[in-house]
This record gives C-alpha cells, sequence and structure tokens, in this order.
C-alpha cells in the first residue's frame, strides 16, 4: 500500500471529475470476494480487483464502498471478524482502523451495503459504478441494483474519469512498476541462465515462477516460454529443448503492490544463432530500437506501430521474402502476415492495464477507430502519447504456417510476398522482444534499473 495521501487525493480527483462532468448520485465499488477452485473452502490464489486497490488500497476480499457525489461522503462496507475467524486466521485489525489508513472516516457492516444502495434508488439517485470482470461482482451488482442487464448500466462518465485517472501514471506508481521490472529482469536472467539441451521446459518455468513468488506476489499472467513461438500466447511448457531452436519467453512479475511486468526476450537454444535466425534477430531488434527512439508525447502509438511495421518490413525485403514499396506494404496490412499483433498495450495494476473496463476506451482516443486490418486491429494502445503513460514495445516477426497457407491461397499480397522463399521458413517459429516504456515529457524511458541483454552479440554473451 502508499501513504494514506496517495488514496485521499486519487478519491478526491475522482469526485472532482465526476462533478466537473455535471454528475450526481453515488458512485459504488464492489471489491472482489474468493473465487472456489474445487470447492468453497479451497480457492483460487487470491487477487482484489484493481480499481479498488486503486482508489481504496485494502487487499482483502468482501469490501465494497460508496462515494457520495453530491455530499462528499465515502463509505466503506465491510465485516469485523468474530471468533470463528479469529481460530483459523488470528487476530485482525478492526475495519474502521483499516479504513482509517486510508483516509476513510465513515465504516458499516457488509451487509448494510445492500439498504443503502436501496435507500438509493428509492430516492431517485443516480448510482454510478464500472463493469465487473468476476461473477461474484456481476451478481452482487445485479441483486443490489435488482437489474437483468449489468453492461447497460455501466456509467460512462465513471469508466472515463477512472480511466483518465489510471492511463497516466503518478510517482508513486513508477517507482513500484520499475520495482516490479527489476523483480522481471531477475526472473527472465534465471530462465535465460537455465537453458539447457535435453530438459523438459516446465523445469525453467518452475526456476521462473519461483522468483516471482520469493519476491513478489507471482508472475503478472501465466508464462509464455516456447520453442514455437509462432504460437503467439503458448502455454505448454511439455518440450525437451532442442539444438538449433529459439525459445521465446514472454513472462512477467506482479509485486506485492500489485503492478505488473511484461518483458518478452527470444534466445537460441544452444546459445547461438544461425545465420538465418540472426538475419530475422536483427529485424526484430531494430523494430524494437525504432519504435522506442519514437516514442514521445505528441505522437500516436499507432503511429509508432504503423512506422514499426514499415521498419518490418524493410529488414523483410533484404531478405528477399518481400518486395515492392514499403508504404504500399504498409497500407495494405502485409506486416499483419509476419506480425499478426499490435505493437503494444498499457501496463501498470494489470498487465494489460483496464482491459476489463473496455480496450477500446482505454486503448482508444475519441477521435480514433480501431481497424479491421490483421495486426493493426490488435493494437491494444493507439493513443496520442502523454507523459505519465506506461507501454509495452514489442514488436515480433512470426512464421505461421498455416496463416502464409491462407494468404497465398486467397491470393493476399501476391504482388509483395515471396511465398516460394517463405516455405524454407515454415520451420523457423518466432521471435518477440518486449520492453516496458514510460512516456517522459521529454521522450521516453525503459522501466526498470537495468534492461535485460537484447542486441544479438550481448544475447550470445549472456548465454555463454
Amino acid at each position: 500500500m502508499f501513504q494514506k495521501e496517495v488514496y485521499v487525493r486519487r478519491r478526491q480527483t475522482l469526485l472532482g471529475k465526476m462533478r466537473d462532468a455535471g454528475e450526481s448520485g453515488i458512485i459504488l465499488f464492489v471489491g472482489n470476494a474468493e473465487a472456489p477452485a474445487q470447492y468453497k473452502d479451497n480457492c483460487y490464489k487470491w487477487r482484489q480487483d484493481s480499481s479498488w486497490l486503486y482508489f481504496w488500497g485494502l487487499d482483502a476480499p468482501f469490501y465494497a464502498a460508496i462515494i457520495d457525489i453530491d455530499g462528499g461522503t465515502e463509505t466503506i462496507f465491510a465485516d469485523d471478524v468474530d471468533i470463528d475467524d479469529i481460530i483459523w486466521m488470528g487476530p485482525q485489525p478492526t475495519i474502521a482502523s483499516l479504513a482509517a489508513g486510508v483516509g476513510v472516516a465513515n465504516t458499516a457492516p457488509y451487509g448494510a451495503l445492500a439498504n443503502a444502495v436501496s435507500l438509493a434508488r428509492k430516492s431517485g439517485r443516480k448510482i454510478h459504478y464500472l463493469a465487473p470482470s468476476r461473477y461474484f461482482n456481476t451478481l452482487k451488482l445485479m441483486q443490489l441494483l435488482d437489474i437483468q442487464d449489468i453492461a447497460a448500466g455501466v456509467s460512462k462518465p465513471l469508466t472515463e474519469a477512472v480511466i483518465s485517472m489510471r492511463l497516466i501514471k503518478q510517482p508513486e506508481e513508477i517507482a513500484a512498476i520499475d520495482d516490479a521490472c527489476d523483480l522481471g529482469v531477475l526472473m527472465h536472467s534465471v530462465a535465460r541462465d537455465s537453458i539447457e539441451i535435453g530438459i523438459v521446459e516446465q523445469e525453467i518455468v518452475g526456476k521462473m515462477e519461483a522468483v516471482a513468488l520469493a519476491k513478489g506476489w507471482g508472475v503478472s499472467f501465466p508464462t509464455i516460454l516456447t520453442q514455437h513461438g509462432e504460437t503467439l500466447h503458448n502455454h505448454l511448457h511439455d518440450k525437451i529443448i532442442e539444438p538449433g531452436k529459439l525459445m521465446v519467453i514472454d513472462a512477467g512479475v506482479e509485486s506485492n503492490e500489485h503492478y505488473a511486468s511484461d518483458f518478452t526476450r527470444t534466445y537460441p537454444t544452444t546459445g547461438k544463432f544461425t545465420t538465418k535466425q540472426k538475419e530475422v534477430y536483427q529485424i526484430v531488434y531494430e523494430c524494437n530500437e525504432h519504435a522506442f527512439s519514437l516514442t514521445k508525447p505528441g505522437i500516436t502509438y499507432r503511429e509508432v506501430h504503423l512506422a514499426t511495421a514499415r521498419k518490418m518490413l524493410e529488414g523483410l525485403s533484404a531478405l528477399g521474402l518481400v518486395k515492392g514499396d514499403l508504404d504500399e506494404m504498409v497500407a495494405c496490412g502485409i506486416a499483419g502476415l509476419f506480425q499478426p499483433h499490435g505493437l503494444g498495450h498499457n501496463m501498470g495494476l494489470d498487465v494489460h492495464d483496464m482491459e476489463d473496463l473496455g480496450e477500446n476506451l482505454v486503448g482508444y482516443d475519441p477521435d480514433q477507430t480501431r481497424a479491421k486490418q490483421l495486426g493493426l486491429g490488435s493494437l491494444r494502445m493507439a493513443r496520442r502519447l502523454r507523459p505519465g503513460h506506461v507501454i509495452t514495445d514489442e514488436p515480433g516477426i512470426y512464421f505461421i504456417p498455416a496463416l502464409i497457407e491462407k494468404f497465398k491461397k486467397e491470393g493476399l499480397g501476391k504482388d509483395f510476398v515471396n511465398y516460394a522463399k517463405l516455405e524454407g521458413y515454415y520451420d523457423f517459429g518466432g521471435i518477440r522482444l518486449e520492453d516496458d516504456v514510460l512516456v517522459t515529457e521529454t521522450g521516453a524511458r525503459r522501466l526498470g534499473h537495468s534492461r535485460l541483454p537484447i542486441a544479438p552479440d550481448d544475447v550470445e554473451a549472456a548465454m555463454a
């Protein structure tokens, strides 16, 4: 948790934004509950709702809160422990003391929430709430509000206010993300140093995630570690490590403060790139550097994506895999054949920050429209960049035989793509290189206090 003043300031800012938007009524927050895995007392690992953490900071189940927009009052709803809880959990702080720790004076039992919401409804007051991401929260809101269509009642003014706040990271958040990135560097270094021909991929994943659990909350998303990098989200870890392969490792740590890191590196399993591997790796590396060089306030990340796509096609053209005018190829979406994902996403309390509130609302400015083109259409962050944005820079090149064959069969890109030469890359796999980036007043900086080796010669030296 941060200092009490941080949470007080955030809630006051939110209140001001809602009043400035001409809104009245109450803001209703419902925190997460425990989620049973097999039976009631055997639950999935506890994780609080991120927007709750942002405004209230209290990291425990069965909390809710109301901010009265008109009166400016705040109330936290939760229950003190009873003797049965104490037997299993030991003595716990009172709800009143915990609330005071985040600057809230008013508390009430969790069961009183229903009456408070009912009173607001009977008085004809508007009830603002965010889109829930868990079934408990959805059902709770349906019960409290006596409605069936939760999505229809989500407050757009509240959603926009929360997004505007969480998009721009404050100094205490940036420090927390730097720390999470330091843990991510450590975890990735352990992974790189554990690559060994003949072992099962799962052994490396176990060593990586041990770092995340020993130093932080755990991983920020399910680890991707695979010798089949052409499968973008390959979570299978059952393969024996073979010589001559490329291993994509896309993984992050969630710190104890619940801020995320998200790095990707690609390693030659034998410690040295083949000539063919190094040629493609060099292109992805240059795309990563090029994207970073363009990242600064005022430019849209959509523009950075497109400029990086052009850089990629330039490199692939030099290898004879594509041909023709680079700008025409970008316009026609040829880059999507090789990188069918976007350049990056927002990151913070969630590794894909706030996408539970709506991916387009979070990643796109009001005057932007999401493309339908393969690759560009998957860009999760397209906004005009501002100081305080935290984003990922993750270009990749993948040779996906089924996708290439589909393009070829449908005659897509026939004037640009050398399909005959691409057949020699069907067993290549894929390469992705990802850093976490903070937009600053004058440009950008990579987050964390050190950077994982990324230039091809530096990767080989580190593996040696």
